[in-house]
């Protein structure tokens, strides 16, 4: 590969030769940094693994924080055209901060470690390729003693949720800082919303409400394969067809309206049972229900009632609600941000009983989130979200789990579920085999609530 010089003074060569110097000197210290950014020119250098949408979103607002210079520095993927695709997107935001020449774009299922291995202990790595992976990236990066942002959901099944919380133990012995894109928990309107809840402004919150009734989103309703294309690149395009991947539609985008409302109980639901079907399908084979309705329970009795579909044609609702003894709330009003949340004296969400409203306009969540995470790096301020970040995906599957089989799904059942969606992901190679395979019409299996009951499809 070409070693010439960048603007950065760093070449591929140099940042092989400055991780391999940093590995070691993490073994023999046991990573204990003084300080958790890196450099003394403090830049802090960043690598982005996975580079669809929301990976190039995630790095243009972490090359907008304040606090100190950022700059991306690597980038990898399975797909060339991805890459390609988001070096261009970033290029025209943030020209200035990218230094990314072609010896450092790296692609092929083991390309996140040369990734990684272009930062030095204390920078910061991306994680934004499909759920499935992030076990594996995420531990190569507690070893390379680098700090990470990963995006939800963090798990997909109990396996990679137990791995996932043992990961999340060992950046926190490392002092590794780890932020996890639940961006809602960052946004300042809910937490206003979340203190008034705790100090008891709607008495004891007994309901929550949450929907997500869209149109079909993201690569949720799959056609079938091309022919000719490999069965494997076909799943990680339109990974949120397939429950290894991404654990579905439902995991990859209830999530958030999920992990806001259980922020506001200051709780995990303990179980949870769920309805969902498949309807007007033509010749998608992806692995998803189009509609799904699961009612949590939390410990105390409360619950939390969530609504998801992706029809077209019908009435549509992005937000969720809050209902106490004395009052309600709105926790987030349309999608993510604004979220608007607003408190009423009563359970009826009128003008005359409006009592409390977040004064507008809102920072956006996107970017606290980022400004949250390098703050701590630049301050060494212990954070952590991995542990959380688990916990809401789990919380997400045993929901998903509860609809997909017809079965009462419990929160301590769904963290010991033996079943791995992907085991072998880990080994996965350009050119191999799926983990799922297609049978000889191109179909895929899909759950059946009450016939398969101890897995899900």
């Amino acid at each position: 590969m070409n070693d010439t010089k960048t603007t950065t003074g760093i070449s591929r060569r140099d940042c092989l030769k400055v991780s391999g110097q940093a590995a070691a000197a993490v073994a023999l210290t046991g990573a204990a940094f003084p300080r958790a950014f890196a450099g003394e020119d403090n830049t802090i250098r960043l690598a982005l693994v996975g580079c669809g949408g929301r990976g190039t979103g995630a790095a243009v607002d972490a090359l907008s924080t304040t606090s100190g210079p950022t700059q991306l520095v690597a980038m990898a993927d399975v797909f060339e055209d991805r890459l390609t695709g988001s070096y261009n997107s970033i290029k025209a935001n943030k020209e200035k901060q990218l230094d990314v020449p072609e010896d450092r774009r790296f692609i092929g299922f083991d390309a996140y470690k040369e990734a990684i291995d272009c930062l030095r202990p204390g920078d910061v790595v991306i994680l934004t390729t499909p759920p499935a992976f992030r076990w594996v990236h995420f531990g190569y990066a507690i070893d390379k003693g680098v700090n990470v942002f990963m995006e939800k959901p963090t798990t997909v099944d109990g396996p990679s949720t137990r791995k996932m919380l043992d990961l999340a133990e060992k950046a926190t012995a490392k002092n590794l800082k780890v932020g996890v894109g639940l961006m809602c928990r960052h946004c300042d309107a809910r937490g206003e919303l979340f203190k008034r809840i705790e100090a008891g402004e709607i008495g004891d919150l007994v309901l929550l409400r949450a929907y997500r009734v869209v149109g079909p989103t993201g690569s949720a309703f799959a056609p079938p394969k091309p022919e000719g294309q490999n069965e494997l690149e076909y799943q990680i395009r339109n990974f949120h067809a397939f429950l290894w991947a991404s654990g579905g539609a439902f995991s990859d985008f209830l999530i958030h309206n999920i992990d806001e409302c259980c922020w506001m109980k200051d709780a995990w639901p303990v179980e949870a049972k769920g309805i969902g079907g498949r309807h007007y399908r033509g010749d998608f084979v992806d692995q998803n229900f189009d509609n799904y309705e699961v009612e949590y329970t939390f410990a105390d009795g409360a619950k939390l009632f969530l609504g998801g579909r992706c029809m077209v044609g019908c009435w549509q609702e992005f937000a969720s609600y809050a209902h106490g003894t004395k009052g309600s709330a709105v926790i987030s009003t349309s999608s993510h941000s604004p979220a608007r949340p607003r408190i009423y004296k009563g359970q009826n969400f009128t003008k005359e009983d409006l009592v409390w409203a977040y004064p507008q306009p809102e920072a956006n969540p996107y970017r606290l989130e980022w400004e949250h995470l390098i703050d701590a790096i630049r301050n060494d301020r212990p954070y952590n979200e991995a542990k959380r970040g688990a916990e809401a995906s789990l919380v997400t599957s045993m929901g998903r789990m509860a609809a997909h089989t017809g079965k009462i799904v419990r929160y301590d059942d769904m963290l010991a579920c033996e079943h791995e969606f992907a085991p072998q992901v880990a080994e996965l190679t350009l050119g191999g085999e799926a983990p799922l395979k297609a049978d000889e019409a191109g179909k895929y299996p899909v759950p059946m609530p009450g016939l398969k009951t101890k897995t899900e499809f």
